[in-house]
C-alpha cells in the first residue's frame, strides 16, 4: 500500500528543495538581464555585427533555459501531485509503482537541478575542451586513451552534447597516443572539470601473449573554450606558428597540403595544435582559440592561492597519481580516490554513465567552498 503522507511529504520537499535553487541564481537579475538581451536584439541593425549578434542570441538562450528549468521541473512536481491525489481515490497497485518511480526520478533530477545552480564558477557554464594523453604502459596505455575517448563520448551523447575531435596522434600499434577534442552544451566545462587528473587502468592485458595483468595510465586535461579574444591578450611576437601536413582523416586534400597547425607562445612554452579543419587558416582560428583557453587557465591557476583551480595541477602519469581507478581484473570495479565513490557496473562507466562521480566530485567541491 502506497504511503500518501510520505510521498506528499516528499513531493513538498522537491518542490522546496527546486524553489531554493531557483533563488539562489536570482530570478530577478535574471529576468532583467533577458530584457536587456531582448531589447539589444531587437535594435535596429542588430544582425549587421554578425558574429555580435551570434554571441547575444547564445546567452539569450542560455538565460531563459535558466528560468525554464525550474518552471519545467516545478510542472513535473505538481503533474505527480496530481496523480496522487487520483490514486488516492483508485487504489490502483500498478499504477502506484509507476508513482513510485516517476517520483524517484524527480529526486535524481532535482539533486541534478541543485547540482547545476551551484556551477556558478567563472568559466563553469562554458564549452570544454579536453586532451587525453597516454602515460606509462605503452601500447597498453595508448588503447587506454581509445578507451576513455569511447567512454567520453557516450557521455557527451548521452548530455546530448556536442563534440568536435580537433587533434589526434595514433599509437604505433593501436588506440592514440593523444586526442584533444572540443564539447559544446550547457555547463560543458562546469561538469567536465571533475574529471580532470589521472586515471589508472587494470585489466588482462589483450596485447600480452601470456595474459598478464597489466597497469596502465592516461591523464586528461580540461579546459573551459574562451572565444573571446578580448579575454586574454595574445602579441603574435610572442608565437612561433609551424605548418605540416595532417595525419588524421579527411581524404586527399588534409593529407596533401600543409593544413594543420601548431601554435607554441613563447613566454609560456604552451603549445597547441589543430588538424581537423580543411583548411590552414579554418585550423589557425581553432589553435589560438585553444591557446586562449590554456592561458585563461593558467590565469586563474597563478591568481587562486589553492590547488582547487581551473585546471588543478596534473600529476605526473604514474603509479600513486591517479583520480580513479578502473579495475576488470581479478574483480570489477571503478572508484573514485578523491571522494571514496564507486560502483562493480564497470561496463555502464565505459558506456558513459558517469553522473554518479561527477555530481559526488561537485557535491564534495561546493561543500569545500
Amino acid at each position: 500500500m502506497l504511503d500518501f503522507a510520505e510521498k506528499r511529504t516528499k513531493l513538498e520537499e522537491l518542490k522546496k528543495s527546486v524553489n531554493l535553487s531557483r533563488d539562489a541564481i536570482n530570478p530577478e537579475k535574471v529576468k532583467a538581464r533577458i530584457a536587456e538581451l531582448n531589447s539589444i536584439l531587437n535594435a535596429e541593425g542588430f544582425w549587421n555585427d554578425i558574429e555580435m549578434a551570434q554571441k547575444v542570441s547564445k546567452e539569450l538562450k542560455m538565460q531563459e533555459s535558466k528560468l525554464a528549468k525550474f518552471d519545467k521541473m516545478l510542472k513535473r512536481i505538481e503533474d505527480v501531485s496530481d496523480t496522487l491525489d487520483i490514486l488516492e481515490l483508485e487504489e490502483d497497485a500498478n499504477v502506484e509503482a509507476e508513482l513510485e518511480k516517476h517520483i524517484l526520478q524527480l529526486d535524481e533530477h532535482v539533486e541534478t537541478l541543485r547540482l547545476e545552480t551551484l556551477l556558478s564558477g567563472k568559466y563553469d557554464s562554458l564549452n570544454a575542451i579536453l586532451t587525453l594523453h597516454a602515460g606509462a604502459g605503452g601500447t597498453e596505455a595508448q588503447d587506454w586513451v581509445s578507451m576513455l575517448f569511447r567512454m567520453y563520448s557516450h557521455y557527451i551523447e548521452n548530455k546530448e552534447y556536442k563534440m568536435t575531435v580537433l587533434d589526434s596522434l595514433d599509437g604505433e600499434e593501436a588506440g592514440l597516443k593523444t586526442i584533444t577534442f572540443l564539447v559544446e552544451g550547457d555547463n560543458a566545462y562546469g561538469y567536465l572539470k571533475a574529471e580532470k587528473g589521472v586515471h589508472r587502468l587494470v585489466r588482462i592485458s589483450p596485447f600480452d601473449s601470456n595474459s598478464r595483468r597489466h597497469t596502465s595510465f592516461a591523464s586528461l586535461e580540461v579546459m573551459p573554450e574562451i572565444v573571446d579574444e578580448g579575454e586574454i591578450e595574445i602579441r603574435s611576437e610572442d608565437l612561433r606558428v609551424d605548418t605540416y601536413r595532417s595525419s588524421g582523416a579527411g581524404g586527399q586534400h588534409v593529407n596533401k597540403t600543409e593544413s594543420a597547425i601548431r601554435i607554441t607562445h613563447l613566454p609560456t612554452g604552451i603549445v597547441v595544435a589543430c588538424q581537423n579543419e580543411r583548411s590552414q587558416i579554418q585550423n589557425r582560428e581553432v589553435a589560438m582559440c585553444m591557446l586562449r583557453s590554456k592561458l585563461a587557465e593558467k590565469k586563474e591557476r597563478d591568481r587562486l592561492e589553492n590547488e582547487q583551480t581551473i585546471q588543478g595541477e596534473l600529476k605526473k602519469i604514474e603509479w600513486g597519481s591517479q583520480i580513479r581507478s578502473y579495475v576488470f581484473c581479478p574483480y570489477t570495479m571503478v572508484k573514485d580516490h578523491r571522494t571514496n565513490f564507486e560502483t562493480g557496473n564497470i561496463q555502464a562507466v565505459m558506456d558513459g554513465d558517469l553522473d554518479g562521480f561527477i555530481n559526488e566530485y561537485l557535491k564534495k567541491s561546493t561543500a569545500n567552498a
